[in-house]
């Protein structure tokens, strides 16, 4: 079975690009319009129940997301290569990094969580638990990670995509993948160059959580504060977000 993906770019330096809980592989804005196609070949990738792959049945795992890559990879003849996670892609690419440590060059992840559970007191659980079936959560939830500051349009935009772009089956099962990812010590220590790029307004996976959770694990782990933005980069300020990516894939 051939694995849906979007790719952009023909350059010789192979990067996946994994979407986080509200978005898909269309689902990045203006970000990709402002990657280096001749350097990279950016692939961007849905997980079975979102965008292309909405129909495709599964369990909705980090293995199962992290196995569909590498198959992905083994598809397109790519052997090593770099990987960026938003949000709950930042435990899916550490998933990937933990079942083939030899073959991710470079680590990135925008606004991530990690490789261990999430904590979530009882009103947090009933607001992320509840956001499969309810708009008004999912409202809530996109408001409160990027600061209370952007306008109710821009809000509903993100919240009307994942509805459209995901099946409540493949919400549900992204949620409980992350939100109680659990397999650190397979990887604590892992000397894979990463890139972690909190937003400066986004209280939930800001800069000092993955000071908490990324930092402490992993000694190439470097944190870039990316200004003016919170939980949607892609969208807040999506060159910025490219120009510092294409630097650190660079270096």
């Amino acid at each position: 079975m051939s694995i849906a993906h979007r790719t952009v770019g023909t350059g010789p330096h192979t990067v996946f690009v994994l979407h986080g809980w509200f978005g898909s592989a269309d689902g990045w804005g203006d970000f990709p319009a402002y990657l280096d196609g001749e350097a990279f070949t950016w692939v961007f990738t849905d997980n079975r129940g979102y965008g292309a792959r909405r129909d495709e049945e599964g369990d909705f795992s980090l293995d199962e997301v992290a196995d569909d890559i590498l198959a992905l990879a083994d598809e397109l003849g790519v052997d090593t290569f770099s990987i960026i996670g938003h949000s709950m892609g930042g435990a899916e690419v550490l998933r990937v990094l933990a079942k083939a440590p030899d073959r991710v060059t470079k680590l990135v992840g925008i606004t991530p969580v990690g490789a261990q559970p999430t904590a979530l007191d009882e009103a947090g659980a009933d607001l992320f638990y509840g956001a499969p079936d309810d708009d008004g959560r999912r409202f809530g939830i996109v408001d409160f990670t990027t600061g209370n500051r952007l306008s109710p349009r821009f809000v509903q935009s993100v919240v009307d995509w994942s509805r459209a772009h995901s099946t409540v089956e493949g919400f549900r099962g992204a949620v409980q993948a992350w939100a109680n990812a659990d397999f650190l010590a397979e990887i604590e220590g892992n000397d894979t160059p990463m890139l972690v790029l909190p937003g400066e307004h986004d209280p939930a996976l800001g800069e000092a959580t993955v000071n908490q959770t990324w930092k402490p694990y992993f000694p190439n782990a470097t944190i870039e504060v990316l200004p003016n933005a919170g939980h949607y980069p892609m969208f807040e300020t999506p060159v910025w977000l490219a120009t510092t990516i294409e630097r650190f894939l660079r270096g």
